[in-house]
C-alpha cells in the first residue's frame, strides 16, 4: 500500500513523526456528509530546497506532503523537493480552492504568503 510506503520512508529520513492521528480510508469508501469537514479541501504553499515555492490543493495535506517529499508529488517537486509547509488555508470545495490556487500562482512572490493572511 502506497501510504504505509510513505509513512515508513518518512521515519527513516525524518524527525518530524506524522501526526498519530492520521486515517487511511479505503478508495471508493463512501462518506456522509456528518463525517466530512467543512472545509474539506486545502490550499498549501511550500518551500523548495532551491528557495521556490510550489502551491497546490488536497484533501489530506500530510500524505500530499509526503508523496511529495519522496518524489510521487508533481513532477516539480520530484526535482525540486519540498523543506516546509510555509502556509495553508482551508476551502469548502475544490471548485473554490481550484480557484484560490489559480489566483495565487498569479501573484509575484513577496506577495503569495501574505494571501493566505486575507
Amino acid at each position: 500500500m502506497l501510504v504505509d510506503l510513505l509513512i515508513a520512508r518518512w521515519m527513516l529520513v525524518s524527525d518530524t513523526p506524522i501526526s498519530a492521528t492520521m486515517k487511511y480510508v479505503k478508495p471508493g469508501t463512501k462518506t456522509t456528509s456528518q463525517t466530512r469537514s467543512p472545509f474539506a479541501w486545502v490550499l498549501y504553499l511550500l518551500e523548495c530546497e532551491n528557495g521556490s515555492y510550489y502551491a497546490g490543493i488536497t484533501t489530506d495535506l500530510e500524505r500530499r506532503f509526503a508523496e511529495h517529499v519522496f518524489g510521487f508529488g508533481a513532477r516539480y517537486t520530484r526535482a525540486n523537493p519540498p523543506q516546509r509547509v510555509i502556509a495553508v488555508k482551508a476551502f469548502p470545495d475544490r471548485a473554490s480552492a481550484s480557484r484560490a490556487e489559480a489566483a495565487l500562482k498569479k501573484l509575484p512572490r513577496s506577495r503569495k504568503v501574505a494571501f493566505f493572511a486575507a
